[in-house]
């Protein structure tokens, strides 16, 4: 395995469900802004950095949505790795979980 090959599987975080769903990019490397669009029922997207390679890429406009759902999933995982976001914010909506890389 070369040493740029991702192995991470991407995960999609729905407010709907209690279990990410695993997805992968159409091009098996990285996922295109009209795929996220589709995946996340979106139409403008935005990157929170969990870690310096763990990303969530979210529904930029999420919060506008009537109604509009809280992500218990994905807000966990942002609040265990930055955890001055608790009780501050919050996501609301579909988000992948993935690698940076997988998102070119």
């Amino acid at each position: 395995m070369s040493k740029t090959a991702i192995t991470y599987q991407a995960q999609l975080l729905d407010p709907h469900s209690t279990a990410p769903q695993p997805v992968n990019p159409k091009n098996g490397r990285s996922f295109k802004l009209a795929e996220l669009y589709e995946l996340l029922d979106c139409r403008h997207v935005d990157v929170v950095w969990l870690t310096p390679e763990l990303i969530l890429i979210i529904d930029d406009e999420g919060k506008f949505r009537n109604p509009a759902y809280r992500n218990a999933l994905a807000s966990a995982h942002w609040y265990e790795h930055v955890p001055a976001a608790r009780g501050v914010d919050c996501i609301v909506g579909r988000a992948i979980l993935c690698h940076d890389k997988q998102f070119r």
